[in-house]
């Protein structure tokens, strides 16, 4: 708090009463030291208070001192106040001549009316002239009452007025140079209040925008002391704490580099902030497992008038989406571009049999060209997926389920005889439901194909089909990899594939699933999925008010 002259407070304390304590505070003095005079005459003049003249005076100067308390000041004009200091200046005329000169100063006693009615800034010229007149009064009321009326008796005591007359005028210049300085600071006050009222909403307004925006914001100072920190970065800095420290530092945040490797010290973003660098769309992550994310950041120093380093602005964008999309992509691409390589080299390589040997004998030409229609149906069959959406129509007809679930697990026998997958069915014969056989067995297909990928050698996998009522039900299920909860919510969307399928290098291209729910769906049914990481995989098909007869009701 800055320092404050001692008059500067008095002046606070007096302004800051009301009317009627300011009358009482001015004439206080003037009251204390007229009675204090009377005490005095009482002590040492004992023969005076037989003067009718001085006890006129102490009698009108205790009325007065009652009338500051008594009337209500406040609901009068201001300049009423005026009327005590006038007043008073009868109280020392009768004082003076009441105690017969013998207090020498009692005359001074003027000095307090006249610096009351000069300091109180109402009509100080008035104030001027009628504190002159009345103590020009006061001197020679004791001319008039001795009857001794000469030139010289009436100049003798005109030093004292022209004192008062002296004192007056500076007192009225001191004060109204006073008046101005406090209107001044007054004026500079208010000024200062609304600038600072000002600067708190612009503060409360910027603070309101930063925490507004998704991009985490820090702003640190020359020695790396943060001075500012929005919501979203705050979230971004827990999300880097380790476990067992809730209040990291910078070298102590959980920072990865973009392949997943620790961030040097030197390296991280802040620091290189500091260390006065600027830099654009710098990535790293932050965090472990499910909830790490990937950052881009930006920092942009701040510096004084002078080009000097004030600290630095460092931006934090989450681009963990972003980041899989691209990774996706890249997968997806490399994934497409394996699946069509196959067929596309098969298809190629038959034909050129075929072109390169023209006396090759019929069967074989007829077998080879054979395999490469083979291949341009799979080709097809892959194009076909990548356009398929969920425009997908079926053709509903009375079809044998267990037919299906039969061709369907004849087909995966090879691929699950490769990966030691034992197969095993639970579904009795005949088992008729009106659907679209051919659509339900390309998601028996996938689920199965997708079920043998998955599963660990030695594994194995059950498929159940039953009926509930006119309802059909399947269950697909592996020993395998399992999911998580977070890869089960994002398991049908259109090019997903789980991060266990990406690691270990498992083909597929993430539309297997989509198609298959789409044809579910379109059925009227729903597909779901039940995992557990390391547990296995169970999908369920559930098709209601289809089934036409069957024999084998459950399982």
């Amino acid at each position: 708090m800055p320092d404050t002259h001692p008059n500067q407070l008095l002046g606070n304390l007096f302004y800051r009463r009301t009317l009627r304590g300011r009358v009482i505070f001015a004439q206080l003095p003037f009251f204390l030291t007229v009675a204090l005079a009377g005490i005095l005459i009482a002590a040492l003049y004992p023969g005076l208070w037989g003067n009718p003249r001085l006890l006129i005076g102490l009698t009108i100067n205790a009325l007065l001192a009652v009338a500051c308390f008594v009337v209500p000041w406040d609901k009068l004009h201001p300049s009423s106040i005026v009327v005590i200091p006038y007043l008073d200046f009868i109280v020392v005329a009768f004082f003076r001549e009441g105690s017969q000169t013998l207090l020498s100063s009692a005359g001074l006693l003027g000095l307090f009316p006249v610096f009351w009615l000069c300091a109180s800034g109402i009509a100080p010229k008035t104030a001027v002239v009628s504190s002159t007149v009345a103590s020009l009064s006061i001197v020679w009321v004791s001319v008039f009452i001795s009857g001794n009326v000469t030139a010289v008796a009436l100049a003798k005591p005109l030093l004292f007025p022209l004192i008062i007359l002296l004192f007056a005028i500076t007192v009225v210049v001191i004060t109204s140079n006073m008046e101005h300085q406090r209107n001044t600071l007054l004026i500079r006050d208010k000024q200062l209040r609304e600038a600072l009222a000002e600067s708190q909403h612009r503060e409360r307004l910027m603070e309101t925008v930063v925490d507004t925006v998704g991009v985490g914001v820090l702003v640190v100072d020359a020695d790396g002391n943060d001075q500012l920190m929005n919501a979203a970065q705050r979230h971004i800095h827990s999300l880097g704490s380790p476990v067992d420290n809730a209040d990291p530092n910078e070298s102590e945040l959980l920072l990865f580099s973009p392949d997943r490797e620790p961030l040097a010290p030197e390296s991280r973003p802040v620091r290189r902030a500091i260390n006065g660098e600027t830099f654009t769309n710098f990535q790293i992550w932050i965090g472990t497992g499910e909830e790490a994310r990937a950052l881009s950041t930006t920092a942009r120093m701040i510096r004084h008038g002078d080009g000097a380093s004030e600290g630095s602005v460092i931006a934090f964008h989450d681009v963990t989406d972003m980041v899989k999309a691209m990774n996706a992509k890249n997968d997806f691409v490399a994934n497409v571009s394996h699946e069509f390589r196959t067929p596309l080299t098969a298809i190629q390589s038959y034909i050129s049999l075929v072109l390169e040997e023209p006396d090759m004998d019929p069967q074989d030409v007829a077998r080879f060209l054979g395999i490469a229609e083979r291949n341009a149906d799979r080709l097809s069959g892959l194009v076909a997926d990548l356009l398929t959406n969920s425009a997908i129509t079926v053709e509903r007809a009375p079809a044998n389920v267990a037919q299906l679930l039969s061709d369907c697990l004849a087909s995966a026998a090879p691929s699950a005889a490769a990966n030691n997958v034992l197969l095993e069915q639970q579904c009795q014969e005949p088992l008729v439901a009106f659907l679209d056989g051919v659509r339900i067995s390309q998601v028996l297909d996938n689920l199965v194909s997708n079920a043998i990928k998955y599963s660990p050698h030695g594994g194995t996998l059950t498929v159940k089909v039953w009926t509930y009522g006119t309802d059909l039900h399947c269950e697909v299920s592996d020993q395998g990899l399992g999911m998580s909860e977070s890869e089960q919510a994002s398991l049908f969307q259109k090019f997903y594939r789980a991060g266990t399928a990406v690691e270990r290098g498992i083909p597929g291209i993430g539309l297997g699933l989509t198609i298959s729910k789409t044809i579910i769906e379109t059925h009227g049914g729903t597909l779901s999925v039940l995992s557990h990481l390391g547990k296995g995989t169970t999908m369920k098909i559930v098709i209601p008010a289809c089934v036409l007869g069957a024999h084998f009701v459950s399982v």
